[in-house]
Parts: structure tokens; sequence; C-alpha cells
């Protein structure tokens, strides 16, 4: 498409209500102090407020503020990234710890300057956050770490409840909007945790409105559901800057239900759809709906066991 057809006009439905209220505050100020990042900031969140003043939900982004990538659709900046901060993991424990979160996020910015793309710091920051916060739930969202399976290892023994990691968009489309990152690399890393953790639900994360065609959306969540991932989430990509990516056009949000509703059918056990939906957004609630997901398909595979036993003793 040209120029001209992506300088679309933002439509009503994707204005969010600021509250910048007491709670807000009160996080963002123990977030300074901490010396602690958020992706909700740097990634500029639409749904920020939201979840600092309602929810009390917040995503770490650890491994500094400064990603080895520069992908064409995120706001995080790009350079080469200072050295690794051990006191990083108490940090965030202790913060989860303040704001009494009940399930909590930890992401981090690409490190392809380390050999392990910062999987030691990541899973030392889920045990602290475990060791501490015995009854947090934690769901991580690492990068594909170049495709290092042995980082992956150490990063799934700290046992994660949630594993997360985006492809992001369609496969036709990667190559422009993701760097370095690789759509076959994304889906095998999301194989390769059920492999380790076979209990562990895993989760991605597609933006719309980069130019792809509805059938490419419907083969993506195909390629997903391939590579065994459980929950899928999907929302409307925003251009952060003018350096970025434009939006080629705005989904409606009866086409976001559409889309729900084709995922559920496919056999996702959750999905969140909709046109401020980021991979973090109302994370508690996937977790939760994902566990009981699991435990239907054990009772009615303990069913099934039975019944069959039944007609083999008859």
């Amino acid at each position: 498409m040209s120029n001209q057809q992506t300088h679309v006009r933002k439509p009503d439905w994707l204005k969010t209500r600021i509250n910048t209220n007491k709670s807000y505050r009160n996080l963002k100020k123990l977030m300074r102090e901490n010396r602690l990042n958020t992706v909700c900031e740097e990634a500029r969140c639409p749904n920020l407020h939201e979840c600092w003043s309602e929810r009390k939900t917040a995503t770490f982004m650890i491994l500094g503020d400064t990603c080895t990538r520069g992908c064409r659709f995120c706001a995080v900046k790009t350079g080469l990234p200072n050295e690794l901060d051990w006191g990083e993991p108490e940090r965030v424990a202790d913060s989860v710890t303040v704001m009494g979160l009940k399930h909590v996020v930890v992401t981090a910015v690409a490190r392809d300057d380390l050999n392990d793309g910062g999987a030691a710091v990541f899973a030392e920051t889920v045990r602290a956050i475990r060791r501490k916060n015995p009854g947090c739930t934690i769901e991580i969202l690492p990068s594909d770490m170049k495709g290092d399976y042995e980082s992956l290892h150490t990063l799934m023994d700290s046992g994660p409840d949630i594993f997360n990691h985006n492809i992001e968009t369609v496969r036709r489309l990667t190559k422009r909007v993701r760097a370095r990152a690789t759509y076959d690399r994304s889906l095998e890393l999301l194989r390769r945790v059920k492999e380790i953790a076979p209990n562990t639900p895993t989760k991605s994360s597609i933006m719309v409105g980069l130019g792809e065609e509805k059938e490419e959306i419907i083969q993506a969540m195909d390629d997903l559901l391939e590579h065994n991932v459980d929950i899928v989430t999907l929302g409307q990509y925003l251009q952060p800057t003018k350096k970025h990516l434009e939006v080629v056009r705005y989904y409606h949000p009866d086409e976001f239900e559409e889309l729900k509703n084709i995922a559920l059918e496919k056999g996702f056990s959750h999905c969140e759809s909709g046109p401020l939906v980021r991979s973090s957004y109302h994370a508690d609630e996937q977790v939760s709906n994902a566990a009981a997901q699991r435990r239907i398909k054990y009772m009615k595979g303990v069913e099934k066991q039975e019944n069959s036993q039944l007609d083999f003793n008859f």
C-alpha cells in the first residue's frame, strides 16, 4: 500500500481514559525509587493508567532499558546496553511484595550481547519473586535468545507459571516488522517450552493493522496451535512515533470479537482480543482461565479412560 493509504485517522474506540490517581502515583514512585523499568512505560502501553490505577498490576522489564534490537514497531530504545545488574532480581521481588501482586509479568529487552541472552538474571528474578511472594503466579516474556535452547532450559528451570513469547505478526510481514527475529524460530521456542515443561501454559500475541490479511491471521493461529500454544492475544498496532511503521488500518471491535471466536473455536484455552489488548493485558485472568481449561481437559481425559475401561470390562 502507498504511504497515503497508511495515514488513517485514529477511531473513537481507541481513546483511553487517563487516571493519575494516588495508586498510580505511588506505583510510579516505587518504580523510580527501586530503579526498575516497566514495559508499560517504555513501550507506551495504552492500558498503563488502567492497570496501574485500577488493577494494581504491572509488567517489569529487566536487563536494563536498552534493547540490542531495533524492531520497527517497538518504542523501547535501542543501543549498547549497560552491564548486568545482579541486584535487580531482589528489587523486583521486593516491589512485587509492596504492590501486593497476585500475578506478575516479567519481560526483558533483547540482550544479544550476552551469551545466554540474559537467561541467568531472568531465572534469578523468577526465583526471587517466588521466594518472597510464594502466593504470586509468575509469567515470563523473554526474547527468542537467538535460538539458544540451553539458555531456555536455564530459564524454565526457575519454574515460571506461564511462558509468553510473541510472534508479533504474520509470517509474511515478520522480516519487515521484527529485527533479527524469525517467525519459525519463535514458533520453535514455544514448541520447545512444551517439551521441557508440558504442563506450563504457553502464550503468544499478534498485532493487527500492519497490512496482514484475515487469512494470514487465521494461519498464524493454526501455526501457534500446531506448536502447542494455549493462549493467544490479539491487539491493534499503534504507531509509537513517526519513525516507526505506520498503521495500515484500524480494526473495528466487532472484528476483534470475530477473531476471538475463531481462536476459541480452533481450540485455544483463552483468547484476549480487542483494540487496546496487549500481551500482558488482564494476564492474571488469562493464567486462571488456562488453569481451569487444563483441569477440564484432565477431567475429560479421566472420564474417557474410565469409560474405555468399562467398555473393555463389559
